[in-house]
């Protein structure tokens, strides 16, 4: 059965000794103002949610951040970004001035190719630009870019097919999936040993919750976080999930 954030964090402050080998065991739940933590083969992985689809991914090796918007005051007190990941151009995902103020000297970027072309000429000389089915490293991460669309017909006009990424990244052993702007798409299913898993769910821009549930319950991540849900219920895609993954609620939105 899927948990939420509430149950996995219960769990953790009675600790895990009693519960042998399932899949919560690598999870550590956060403290106020503290990372959920992952363990990998020699570390960990840590996810702080800010908003909508930004967050900050702290790693063995590089801290991450996915998508940032928001202003520089958004990230103030995370650690400087090594990598900046862009799935798309759309202005919940893709920021110039955010970008410009968050990207320091020896940051790195990938993005997809449409970005690519809008960014500054001191960002793009940090930038590496990659589509759908391509791939790249940066530092010790390995970094897929996957499809990310839409297939119901009056959605096709917000993410068409071949533009926008996903990205899998493959992290001190584990691999993270970061879905971005998209529905339930086959390669998405067909996406194997996925670790962390983050899906979006609010229509009309991405797929509702039932579409959600059924393609992380096929491809079966062991952590699954809803992200980019506004206007959307998290509980009812958790409550949809199957045995297998551990549904994670992140702190997305302002309360209320």
């Amino acid at each position: 059965m899927p948990v939420t954030r509430r149950d996995t964090l219960q769990l953790g402050l009675v600790g895990l000794a009693g519960l042998g080998a399932t899949t919560l065991v690598p999870y550590q739940a956060r403290a106020a103002g503290e990372a959920d933590s992952y363990k990998t083969d020699s570390g960990a992985i840590g996810v702080m949610p800010l908003s909508h689809a930004s967050f900050v991914m702290t790693t063995p090796s590089l801290t991450i951040y996915n998508d940032p918007v928001g202003g520089k005051e958004l990230y103030d007190g995370q650690p400087a970004a090594d990598l900046i990941l862009i799935t798309h151009e759309h202005g919940d995902h893709y920021d110039a001035d955010t970008l410009a103020a968050i990207t320091g000297p020896d940051t790195k970027l990938v993005v997809n190719p449409a970005v690519m072309a809008m960014l500054s000429d001191e960002l793009k000389a940090k930038a590496t630009a990659i589509g759908n089915g391509e791939t790249t490293t940066v530092g010790e991460i390995g970094i897929e870019a996957v499809p990310a669309y839409n297939t119901t017909e009056e959605r096709l006009k917000y993410h068409p097919k071949g533009r926008d990424n996903g990205y899998v990244l493959t992290i001190d052993g584990k691999r993270v999936y970061i879905a971005g702007d998209t529905e339930d798409i086959p390669e998405m299913r067909a996406l194997k040993d996925i670790y962390v898993a983050f899906v979006p769910m609010n229509l009309p821009y991405t797929m509702d919750t039932d579409q959600a549930a059924s393609a992380v319950s096929e491809f079966k991540p062991v952590y699954a976080y809803p992200y980019h849900y506004k206007g959307s219920d998290p509980q009812a895609f958790a409550a949809k999930v199957s045995d297998g993954t551990e549904v994670v609620m992140g702190p997305w939105y302002a309360e209320g």
